[in-house]
Formats: structure tokens, C-alpha cells, sequence
């Protein structure tokens, strides 16, 4: 994906978030825009990531569609083209095409067969499944 701040990266581009890629999404939801100082000073992990490793996975995210940039002066300013809920929305969605056929209802009975459901979480799906039909 070539873009205004280099040549295109060479790597196969996944809809989905990697790990990095969602810690860098947070803090651009969280601060609504950002440049590649700001989302270092952010991150709390150690050692700090590198100053070309944020920008590169920033361009990523942006050839994915997750984030545009603006030039202010001589830096970038990030800022999400997508929200939490739609990221969240599409990784699920991803989820269950991959591996539960497509079908919402194999997700829920499997999270229900692992035990990873509270019975109050229960509660409320079976609420919520009476209140939509």
C-alpha cells in the first residue's frame, strides 16, 4: 500500500488487528489522534517500541483502513478511521467465519461448553435473545 509516508509495505495485509497493532488502535481511540511521539510516550511497555517500528505499524494500519494522517509541521498526526465498536464488530465477525463456520449460534454454545459464562452473563444473553425475537 503505497502512502504519503513511504514505499508500501511488503507484507501480506490482514483485515483483522495484530496485538501491536491494537495497542497502538487504543490509544488512538482513547486520545482520538496522535503522533508517533505521543503513542510512544503512551505505551507502557518495556523497552519502549522503536520510533520506526510505531510508524511502520501505523502505515500498516493505514493501508488496512484503520487510520489517515494529517501533516501538522513536520510530524503526522494519526487519527482513527474506525471506532472501537466497528473494530470490535469485524473481529468477531472474523472470529466466527474462521472458525466457527460462520455461525454465531457455535460461538455462544461453545463459550456456554467451556464454562467461560458467568450464569449472570446467561441471564443477560437470554434477556437479550427474548428482547430481539
Amino acid at each position: 500500500c503505497p502512502n504519503k509516508l513511504g514505499p508500501s509495505v511488503a507484507r501480506p495485509k490482514s483485515p483483522t488487528l495484530t496485538d501491536g497493532e491494537l495497542k497502538l488502535m487504543r490509544v488512538l481511540w482513547d486520545r482520538r489522534e496522535a503522533t508517533v511521539h505521543d503513542i510512544i510516550g503512551v505505551l507502557t511497555a518495556r523497552p519502549k517500541p522503536a520510533y520506526n517500528t510505531v510508524q511502520t505499524m501505523l502505515r500498516i494500519l493505514e493501508c488496512k483502513g484503520y487510520v489517515h494522517h494529517t501533516k501538522v509541521g513536520r510530524a503526522f498526526l494519526f487519527s482513527p478511521t474506525i471506532d472501537r465498536i466497528a473494530a470490535q464488530r469485524s473481529a468477531l465477525r472474523s472470529l466466527v467465519n474462521r472458525f466457527f463456520e460462520g455461525s454465531p449460534r457455535l460461538l455462544l454454545l461453545n463459550l456456554i461448553e467451556s464454562r467461560n459464562v458467568s450464569e449472570d452473563s446467561l441471564r443477560q444473553i437470554e434477556e437479550r435473545l427474548r428482547e430481539d425475537g
